[in-house]
This record gives C-alpha cells, structure tokens and sequence, in this order.
C-alpha cells in the first residue's frame, strides 16, 4: 500500500518495487501490463534496474507490443550507467553494440567463444576462459 502510494507521487525506486510486485504477483494481483507501466514511470527517471526491465518487456513484447528498437534504448541507457545486465541483452539483441552479433548463444560459439558453466568449468576444465 505505501509502496503505490510513493508510486503514484513519483519515487521511482518505489516506482520498480510496485511495478517487481505486478510482475510476480506479490501483495497484488499479477498484472504484466501494470507492471510494465511502472518499470516505464521508473526508467524514465534513470533508475537503470527499471531500464533493464522496461527493455525486457519491450524486448519480448510483455505487457506492450514488441519492439527491439525502444529496447535497445532502454537498455543502452542502463548500460550506460555500468549496469552489466543490460550490456549483456544489448549485445544479444543488436549486431555490434557491447561485442554482440545479436544471435545469443550462436554467435559466442561461431566466434570460439566459451561461457564458465556452474562451478567454474569451461568446456569441462577450469581456468583461464578466453
């Protein structure tokens, strides 16, 4: 209740938590498209946890209509703060922007690349993994 309250008189950090709570369904009814709603009143005050999760929805096309553009947006503002989410979805999702190719897993294995698995395994040994 209070955290709405500081929603709707334009805390953005409340903004996220209202928007965190729509999303999964905590204390409130799960509304996708609330939440969506909230992350935006959110990210456009720079709140980057909220320009990551905007840029998720638009991304995938939850709770507003898909649009990569207005998601590379969201997400270069974040990454523009230092928030290493959304460099990683900005490089998955747009050739050359962070050293992506915009194809996920495809392009890190057509460039050689490996990815440390849980407990620190790479390719089934530990140590360096360039």
């Amino acid at each position: 209740r209070y955290y709405r309250l500081a929603a709707e008189q334009g805390d953005a950090d409340a903004q996220f938590a209202v928007g965190q709570c729509c999303e999964l369904g905590l204390g409130l009814p799960q509304n996708i498209g609330e939440a969506t709603r909230y992350y935006r009143l959110a990210a456009d005050q720079g709140l980057a946890e909220s320009q990551l999760n905007y840029g998720q929805s638009c991304e995938h096309g939850r709770g507003v209509p898909q649009d990569v553009g207005e998601a590379a947006r969201y997400y270069r503002l974040a990454a523009g703060q230092g928030f290493a989410q959304s460099q990683y979805h900005l490089g998955k999702i747009l050739p050359g922007e962070a050293g992506g190719c915009g194809q996920g897993a495809t392009c890190r294995a057509r460039r050689g690349r490996s990815f440390p698995r849980a407990g620190g395994a790479v390719n089934g040994r530990r140590g360096n993994t360039s």
